[in-house]
């Protein structure tokens, strides 16, 4: 982690700015409740809310009222959001393919994404 950390091109965006956008470019219609995002990234509440609004300050995200709860906010991910996330995600899945993707051959990465997959279910209560 310290070696994908230090290689992380923290001059686009933070870690936990990636995080964000990564759960968001996941998300159907690249959008998601905001209560939703906090169950997805790994910061506090409070933390999550100022990222958000300096994403959005910075174009990356876009905030507005959930029609569905008025107390609500949908964030989405903008086109600027989608291809800063996508730059960065590449030089980051290059470090982690150097640094882990010969740690496992390919039987061995699938039943990973499956335990992996199996185990966000079961904390997203799907299981």
């Amino acid at each position: 982690m310290r070696a994908l950390s230090a290689e992380f091109p923290t001059d686009v965006m933070s870690l936990n700015e990636y995080d964000v956008l990564f759960n968001l470019s996941r998300a159907p219609e690249r959008r998601l409740r905001l209560k939703d995002l906090n169950r997805h990234v790994l910061i506090t509440q409070p933390s999550v809310s100022r990222l958000v609004d300096r994403l959005a300050a910075r174009g990356f995200v876009a905030k507005s009222d959930d029609p569905t709860d008025g107390r609500g906010t949908i964030v989405s991910l903008t086109s600027e959001g989608f291809e800063a996330f996508r730059a960065v995600a590449v030089h980051h899945m290059d470090a982690i393919t150097r640094h882990v993707g010969g740690g496992l051959d390919e039987d061995e990465l699938a039943r990973l994404a499956e335990l992996c997959d199996r185990l966000r279910a079961s904390v997203d209560g799907e299981a």
